[in-house]
């Protein structure tokens, strides 16, 4: 009997044991989506939480690595003797690390440069597999025909562009001579990287964008400027500018309004930026402003590609500071981003130069007002991403005329 009554109490409490079973599990895998929920958004909003600590040592011992490789002929570039013989190109200081990749600053013949690579060891990209064996030690004959079509394939997967064989430009260097296999090796590292990508097909084309130097296996180097920082009172270091921080902030805000003007109509797709923040651009001496940061930069193809994905609700579907719509119907993101350049710009940017009025400013308050009004009007438009008035009617060129006669205000101020 009092076996039965427990067994009936056990029952009674749990149901059948398979029940109690379910909800255990249940309970478990509810715990568990709670953590990794919490996990992701925490990288998505802090994403150097796993990142390596930046030292200077380790930074040493991964350029004595690739020095390693190039003496023993694995890999090849133009900066390889500057920088592993001839004591040219020299390492100063690591900037950061952050999901593998490396960011270090070096010296080559006088002028600052930054070297790059999505990873620490040369061993870490997938290499070029078949073609390896295709060109035997020493073989003078470069399979062009064959390799072609390949790094046009590459270059579709890395930014969703079809392009020509003659427009692969500096992606297709002449491989010829004894190091052809270091060269194949090389040349496929750098493909397997989407910002090395874009920047060489932006070579001589993008007064916003950086020029890639050169190359050494993995390593590619970019011209250095100082990037911005939330920290600093104009977002940008000013360099002591005489005409005064307002001469510089509105001398960039027209710039700004340049690279997005040229990033959406100057090429044959619009350029997307998802990782809109100081850090990402620097300004040169006459404050033209420079994308340095690219690795969230898209092509119209491929952002179509990164938005188009499954969802429940409009939040699934925000890539960084790129969003899209969630069809409820299908439950899929659409392709189109709802959102511009500009809208992001005016609110990650403009909005810390241009939300407060200043009297003691030689911009009349009239004026300043405008100007802030439009910025509010520019952040909180929706509609498509398209041209530069994509964000609302107007107000790309709202803001255009509201700077310049900022700028001549403060030039009739100091006559």
């Amino acid at each position: 009997m009092a076996r039965a009554a427990g067994a009936r109490g056990r029952s009674g409490r749990c149901g059948r044991r398979w029940r109690c079973g379910r909800g255990a599990l249940i309970a478990c895998a509810a715990w568990t989506a709670g953590w990794v929920l919490a996990a992701a958004l925490l990288l998505r909003a802090h994403p150097g939480v796993l990142s390596e600590r930046c030292t200077d040592e380790k930074s040493r011992r991964i350029l004595a690595a690739l020095c390693r490789d190039y003496r023993g002929g694995v890999l090849v570039g133009d900066l390889c003797e500057d920088l592993c013989v001839a004591g040219r190109l020299r390492y100063r200081r690591c900037l950061y690390y952050e999901r593998g990749k490396k960011v270090l600053q070096a010296d080559w013949r006088g002028r600052p440069v930054i070297l790059k690579s999505k990873a620490e060891a040369f061993s870490s990209f997938r290499p070029p597999g078949l073609l390896e064996d295709q060109a035997g030690e020493g073989g003078q004959h470069s399979p062009e025909a064959e390799l072609l079509p390949l790094v046009a394939g590459e270059v579709k997967t890395a930014l969703g562009l079809e392009l020509s064989h003659g427009s692969l430009g500096l992606l297709w260097p002449r491989l010829r001579g004894p190091r052809w296999r270091g060269q194949l090796a090389s040349l496929w590292s750098l493909l397997q990287q989407e910002e090395f990508v874009l920047l060489s097909l932006l070579q001589d084309l993008s007064r916003h964008a950086l020029p890639v130097l050169g190359s050494c296996g993995h390593f590619y180097a970019v011209e250095y400027l100082a990037a911005g920082s939330p920290h600093h009172p104009a977002l940008f270091p000013l360099g002591g500018d005489p005409r005064g921080a307002a001469h510089a902030v509105s001398d960039m805000a027209l710039s700004f309004l340049d690279l997005v003007s040229h990033f959406d109509n100057d090429f044959s797709h619009r350029l997307h930026l998802c990782d809109v923040k100081p850090e990402n651009f620097a300004i040169r001496r006459d404050f033209t402003v420079v994308a340095i940061d690219v690795d969230m930069a898209f092509f119209e193809p491929k952002m179509r590609e990164v938005l188009e994905q499954n969802c429940t609700g409009d939040d699934d579907c925000n890539f960084f500071d790129c969003f899209s719509k969630c069809d409820l119907r299908v439950n899929r993101c659409g392709a189109q981003r709802v959102n511009s350049n500009l809208q992001v710009i005016c609110d990650k940017i403009f909005r810390h130069w241009f939300s407060r009025t200043l009297r003691s400013s030689a911009v009349s308050l009239e004026l300043q007002l405008q100007l802030q009004e439009a910025v509010q009007e520019c952040t909180h438009s929706g509609g498509p991403a398209g041209g530069p008035q994509g964000v609302a009617p107007n107000v790309f060129w709202k803001l255009q005329r509201l700077l310049q006669a900022t700028q001549s205000e403060l030039q009739e101020a100091e006559s």
